[in-house]
């Protein structure tokens, strides 16, 4: 399950022989085990691996927790090698033949390497017959290095009606068929059992430090290499059998080394899936319910003593259960009222925190309510609501929920409390949201007493109609703002202008006893976010969780080197460990969500699992599986939800779409697919697993990630670092402007009477860019009328939609499934003509793409490869708006319009980390423009990284991140609100040099399009901000970077295109400081003499018009220091200028 050498025991094999338990009956099994264990591990063997490799090369750095068996290969060269018995030397001569005809079958890709055509060569060369035994002695012996096992069909199928090597197939390439042409799942052949023999493993790029992508490069090697890897397989059958002979002569009772390769043999001679097995039924398992599941520690015990596991587990943290606390109500809540909590939620006592905030309200403040996952935070709202219902039935309420489907799922349990309570079960509740039908919403606005809704449709739909809302908003007594941590960076900056101007139209109606409630995971300083977001001053603040928890587990899960003597090499896919963790856990009736970053990987793994429980013959599960993520229709979404709710699913494979608290139930298991890009999200994610006493596990397995693997070798950090300050910039003027013209659409502004609301320097900005009338009010500009609010986009440039349509059975009954709707950015990319989409785990060839349509059209298939786009995306300075100087030095920063243009020419077919095909496609560039700001790198610079063979593309790259990671100190930015250009390996380490030269320069944009002023603020900061990048990354202690100085969550292409040494040369370059190149170690020649050339001098931007270089100490009043603290958890001070 876990990977698995069965001939050298385990210390759980040892333990289980010392106790008695079956000693030397280890390795013997049932025909019907064997049937489900002896196809090989999916870990490094399934199909669906390649595009997880794709996105994941190996990291070099060594996992903590290893065998010493990965130094094996040095240990024997130390010690006397040991004499083989004849029978395997004679075992190597058909490994050696066995291995020249894979290698030769591998080097071409028209050849699969099904057993029928290897055994006729091997038979040749041999000159008597192959057995499947000999065979399954060799898998034995290399069981992570070869794959023997039957497939289907299409597992193996290059071309959509074609099987290369398989009876009956074409084997010309050059008759290939049409790409779009589709491959029916009525195919009867589809499923037509096929035995494969191969072996699994990646080849070395000629940098040293990364594993081989198979998008870097052709597949198709070379004679030269072909024989370089058959001698290394040689080589690594001959370290084998000397470690196995070595073992067995030093245990406590010695083995026969060829007994015990013969005896393991019986559990990898492959079973033909379709053929039936005696006395098993594969459609009857003995199922563990959810209710009768074994605890976690009983599990994890489990997994640790499987004869699998291989040390995956890095590190185990146990959170002892929590008792709960509780404490009476101030003042108790009405009999109505706790009947219906009784009734409707069994509550009948409050914990600590949820009675102070009660309190709190009932005493007139606002509250801040900062605890942990699914610790009843609703209940803070709930409880005060119905009781202002039962003074007052012309009471409403504002509920605004980050998500869709959060708010309905609120809704859901507000309606289900009201029906119980005595006297307010006729209290309207209402969704107002951008699904709301048109005929709908005048009934919600003159009749509801309870809305959920978003800042979004307050922000085009509430405010800009505020007259046909005064009915509502007079009356408005609570509004709840829920998941408020979400609310961060730009978004978070424009919900509080947003809440500003709702604020100020109630007190207009004469609605100024209003009381504000927010709701959090734990964050950092949420007094200061709430006042941010809200603008009031009078809070109680609610940190001490009251509620109860369960013991819950913590693991750090490493995945396993697929050869263990080579502590540097490949490690088995985190995508495939994490769904072989899944697959187990559903087995023990553990109800598990998965989470994956990316919603392509939530695919990749939704289909991974599907192969898996498919191969097991688990029917039962699979029906208990579903994939959920943005993008699903309204339909899909809230069906899935209701059959995860009411417990129909055991396991949920998601993106972070479940990260907020949606309730689907109770979880008893949380694996993580990679660190999900920042603490706080980890920990959110983690706490979805465990209600109230309930045991609960939550696991992270590591992707190969230089910041995965940083948590692996410091896992302390994340439970220890505090969190990190959210961020809100209020003195973003760009953002406060277009909040300035719509709060004046709504009302004119009266700079007296609004301060309060705006700040004391918005009075400049009305001056500026508002129209001013003759008793003093200020009113929209005419360039935003007639809806002010459409010229702002809270979230960013509004997406164009694509309509993704499933026409497979069109031609039969006339039906069209809409599948999902996607952003025109994500159809770009994976819904090329030819291409594979995945929906629910299944396989969808494109077969046409309308961009006047904005719809493409797939068709379902049964295919075992997937595809990867062939694409760039350039980043253009196109104008010069701006120029500052930079202290210090004679370089200058500049600021104007950008292009960022991104083309997909192509794409590869992918199984198993091998390019199946490549295909060309012409289709049209998507281009947008946005603003940004770039400094030149020195051409002094270049010419000594070329001469200390250092990468120039590798060196801006890494200075990027560096200055990116320090933008929250001056331009108060969260992930992907300033974006950079990423170096992509593909093209840096390309065997032929790119035609594709790119200008030599730092580059640092709005991201999206947005245009929210974000980069403008780093650019008025750039001398400190190069300054303080400079500092962190000379002050950093690591050798070749790591989060805290070159690395970034977001990173296109996972930081590999990086030098640490290369960054400091260019900031101290452009910063015009003194560098000793005697200091800089010479290069290698045979590096500098391969070093591709990518990067070229940058030359100068046209400016609008002539522009006056800003001198950045120009007007300094005041310096004064602040301290930010950061999402790595470090601290830094900034300095600020007051002018």
């Amino acid at each position: 399950m876990f990977g698995h050498h069965p001939l050298v025991p385990s210390r759980a094999q040892a333990a289980k022989r010392k106790q008695g338990n079956g000693e030397g009956q280890g390795d013997s099994t049932t025909a019907a085990k064997r049937a489900r264990t002896s196809t090989p591990r999916p870990e490094a063997t399934s199909a669906d691996e390649a595009p997880d490799a794709l996105r994941e090369p190996s990291s070099s750095t060594p996992k903590t927790g290893k065998k010493s068996s990965q130094k094996g290969k040095q240990k024997l060269q130390e010690a006397e090698k040991p004499v083989w018995p004849e029978y395997f030397n004679e075992l190597f001569k058909i490994f050696k033949a066995l291995n020249t005809v894979i290698a030769f079958c591998s080097s071409r890709q028209q050849i699969a390497t099904t057993f029928t055509v290897v055994r006729t060569s091997v038979e040749r060369i041999l000159r008597k017959p192959l057995e499947l035994q000999q065979v399954a002695e060799i898998k034995a012996i290399l069981p992570d290095l070869i794959r023997f096992a039957y497939t289907t069909t299409s597992e193996i199928r290059v071309h959509s009606d074609k099987t290369s090597g398989v009876p009956g197939s074409s084997k010309n390439r050059a008759n290939s068929p049409d790409i779009y042409e589709s491959f029916s799942l009525k195919n009867d052949r589809a499923d037509e059992q096929v035995l494969v023999l191969e072996f699994v493993e990646k080849v070395k790029l000629k940098r040293p430090d990364l594993d081989y992508n198979p998008i870097f490069s052709a597949p198709l090697l070379s004679p030269a290499d072909v024989k370089k890897l058959i001698e290394k397989r040689n080589e690594r059958f001959q370290v084998a059998i000397d470690e196995l002979i070595l073992a067995c002569q030093t245990m406590e009772t010695p083995e026969d080394p060829v007994a015990l390769v013969q005896k393991a043999a019986r559990d990898h001679i492959p079973i033909d899936p379709s053929a039936p097995v005696e006395g098993t039924e594969a459609s009857h398992h003995n199922f563990l319910s959810t209710d009768s599941r074994a605890s976690i520690e009983e599990v994890i015990a489990e997994i640790e003593g499987a004869e699998e596991y291989r040390d995956q587990i890095v590190f185990r943290k146990i959170f002892d259960i929590k008792e709960p606390q509780y404490v009476d109500l101030a003042n108790p809540v009405s009999e109505s009222i706790a009947i219906g909590l009784k009734s409707s939620m069994n509550v009948e006592k409050f914990y600590s925190h949820q009675a102070k905030a009660i309190n709190a309200l009932r005493d007139g403040k606002h509250v801040i309510v900062s605890t942990g996952t699914a610790s009843g935070k609703s209940v803070i709202y709930q409880v005060p609501l119905l009781s202002m219902l039962e003074e007052d039935r012309d009471t409403t309420a504002m509920f605004i929920f980050p998500t869709k489907a959060l708010a309905q799922d609120q809704k859901a349990a507000l309606e289900h409390l009201l029906a119980r309570v005595p006297g307010l079960e006729d209290v309207k509740v209402a969704t107002y949201d951008g699904d709301t039908p048109m005929n709908k919403r005048q009934g919600i606005r003159e009749t509801a007493s309870v809305i959920f809704t978003n800042f979004d449709m307050i922000h085009v739909s509430i405010l800009p109609h505020e007259d046909t809302w005064r009915r509502f908003l007079k009356s408005m007594k609570l509004l709840v703002v829920d998941e408020l941590h979400y609310y961060n960076g730009t978004l978070g900056c424009h919900t509080a202008w947003i809440m500003r101007r709702l604020r100020r139209v109630c007190a207009a109606l004469g609605n100024r006893r209003m009381q504000f409630v927010s709701c959090s995971a734990t964050i950092g300083q949420p007094a200061a976010h709430m006042r941010s977001i809200f603008g009031v001053e009078d809070l109680e603040v609610v940190t001490e969780d009251g509620s109860p928890s369960g013991r819950k587990d913590f693991l750090v899960w490493s995945p396993p080197l697929v050869d263990q003597l080579k502590a540097n090499g490949q490690r088995v896919s985190s995508l495939m460990e994490a769904c072989t963790l899944f697959k187990f856990l559903l087995t023990k009736g553990v109800k598990t969500i998965l989470f994956c970053k990316i919603r392509k990987t939530c695919e990749l793994a939704m289909k991974t699992i599907r192969a898996q429980l498919a191969t097991d013959g688990r029917a039962d599960l699979l029906e208990r599986v579903r994939a959920y993520r943005g993008g699903y229709s309204q339909q899909d979404r809230r069906e899935i939800e209701k059959q995860a709710f009411s417990g129909k699913l055991l396991g949920i494979v998601a993106t972070n779409a479940l990260e907020l608290g949606i309730n689907i139930g109770s979880l008893d298991a949380v694996v993580m697919l990679g660190f999900p890009f920042s603490v706080a999200s980890l920990r959110q994610q983690a706490g979805r697993a465990g209600r109230r006493l309930q045991d609960s596990l939550a696991v992270m397995v590591a992707d190969n990630f230089p910041l995965d693997q940083h948590f692996v070798q410091n896992p302390n950090e994340i439970w220890d670092s505090p969190m990190a300050d959210l961020i809100v910039d209020l003195s973003n003027e760009v953002i406060l402007e277009g909040h300035l013209q719509c709060a004046a659409d709504e009302m004119p502004i009266l700079p007296k009477n609004d301060e309060p609301y705006f700040g004391s320097s918005f009075k400049t900005l009305c001056e500026r860019k508002l129209i001013k009338d003759k008793e003093g009010w200020y009113h929209t500009h005419p360039n935003f009328k007639p809806r002010p609010s459409s010229h702002v986009a809270i979230r960013g440039a509004l997406e164009i939609k694509y309509t993704i349509l499933d026409i497979t059975d069109r031609d039969t009954d006339g039906r069209v499934i809409v599948l999902e709707e996607i952003e025109v950015y994500r159809a770009l990319f994976e819904t090329y003509e030819g291409g594979i989409f995945m929906h629910q785990g299944d396989t969808y060839l494109v077969h046409e793409v309308s961009h006047d349509e904005r719809c493409a059209k797939l068709l379902k298939t049964d295919v075992s490869w997937l595809t990867t786009p062939r694409d760039y995306t350039d980043i253009d300075p196109v104008e010069t708006s701006r120029i500052r100087a930079i202290r210090g030095s004679p370089h200058r920063a500049y600021f104007g319009k950008i292009t960022v243009k991104t083309v997909v020419f192509g794409f590869f077919k992918i199984r198993n980390n091998s390019i199946l095909d490549s295909v060309d496609l012409d289709t049209p560039p998507f281009e947008r423009e946005t603003v940004g700001m770039w400094i030149d790198v020195p051409a002094s610079a270049l010419d000594l990284l070329r001469r200390k063979a250092l990468s120039p593309a590798e060196a801006i790259h890494a200075a990027e991140h560096t200055v990116l990671n320090m933008s929250p100190l001056y331009a108060f930015a969260t992930d992907g609100d300033i974006k950079t250009e990423c170096k992509i390996p593909e093209k840096e380490y390309a065997a032929k040099e790119s035609n594709r030269k790119r200008p030599a320069r730092l580059v640092f944009y709005d991201g999206g399009g947005k245009c929210t002023g974000v980069s403008a603020k780093a650019f008025d900061h750039t001398s400190d901000l190069l300054h303080q990048a400079l500092d962190r990354l000379e002050a950093c202690q690591c050798e070749t970077g790591c989060p805290s100085c070159i690395e970034a969550a977001n990173c296109r292409s996972g930081y590999l295109v990086t030098n640490k040494l290369g960054a400091k040369l260019i900031l101290r370059s452009i910063l015009d400081l003194p560098i000793d190149e005697d200091e800089i170690p010479d290069p290698d020649p045979e590096v500098a003499f391969n070093m591709p050339e990518t990067v070229v001098e940058a030359t100068n931007v046209k400016a609008r018009a002539k522009i006056k270089v800003e001198d950045l100490d120009t007007g300094v009043k005041e310096e004064t220091d602040e301290t930010l603290l950061l999402p790595d958890g470090g601290a830094l001070t900034r300095t600020l200028r007051i002018r």
